[in-house]
């Protein structure tokens, strides 16, 4: 009965929707372009001109915005201010994989680069493009830590504690650009590309919790498992999640 709710609820997908799970596509398909070029290519993998900023960007846009079209669906919210919320955020996650894959291809640094025109304008919209990034998906959390959201409990746990640690993944991003462009006027632009992603880990970590903690939810409940049963699973891998952006953490602050 689940797995034919879940295949008619993707078949009422609204175009915003539709046109956001494709553009996840594209964007992860361009990431793995990407790696395509870095493996012909070569070069250093690391560093502010490589191939694995459009690579991993691509993957990690785009799986977040397929996973963010997916589980804004449980929030309980006016269609209409989801729909123009997703609409920017599809529309935001082509503008940052585009700018950073554009400076890639011109060699050059994409964040904080300000040393031409075209670089200045480039950097400008990335940043602008984050403050975006950031008003949508705090929107969605405030509606989901507040408890506005539809399924059995042992889905709205994961989906509290996904977007959850989705602001701290927000708060390090923000965190971590402050710090690069601090480092950029003050210091050099070697030292802001060198330490400015500090905490890339517990970054990492934590943005991918919307997807994998809830995927656990809908998997077991897809299994035939009863929701008590379900439940303190979804509360295991919840503390197990936390345990591990936690070492995260850690390994980001040595």
């Amino acid at each position: 009965m689940v797995q034919v709710l879940d295949v008619a609820r993707l078949r009422r997908l609204r175009p915003v929707e539709q046109i956001a799970h494709l553009v996840g596509v594209l964007l992860m398909v361009s990431g793995v372009v990407h790696f395509g070029v870095f493996l012909i290519d070569g070069g250093p993998w690391e560093g502010p001109v490589s191939w694995r900023k459009p690579t991993t960007f691509g993957l990690s846009f785009g799986l977040t915005l397929i996973t963010v079209a997916w589980v804004t669906g449980y929030l309980v919210m006016s269609p209409r201010a989801r729909a123009w919320l997703l609409g920017v955020f599809t529309a935001d996650c082509v503008l940052e994989v585009a700018g950073i894959t554009v400076q890639a291809w011109r060699r050059v640094p994409s964040h904080f680069n300000t040393e031409t025109p075209v670089s200045r304008a480039i950097a400008m919209a990335l940043a602008f493009g984050g403050g975006v990034l950031v008003v949508v998906l705090v929107c969605f959390a405030v509606v989901a830590l507040r408890g506005r959201i539809r399924g059995p409990a042992d889905l709205r746990l994961a989906l509290r504690a996904g977007w959850g640690l989705l602001l701290l993944t927000l708060a390090t991003g923000v965190a971590m650009v402050a710090k690069g462009s601090i480092l950029y006027r003050t210091e050099s632009p070697q030292v802001a590309y060198t330490t400015a992603g500090s905490l890339k880990p517990v970054h990492g970590v934590a943005l991918h919790a919307i997807l994998v903690l809830p995927l656990i939810a809908v998997g077991l409940r897809a299994l035939g498992r009863p929701e008590p049963w379900r439940l303190r699973a979804v509360k295991l891998a919840v503390w197990l999640y936390l345990l591990a952006t936690a070492i995260a953490a850690v390994i980001s602050l040595i």
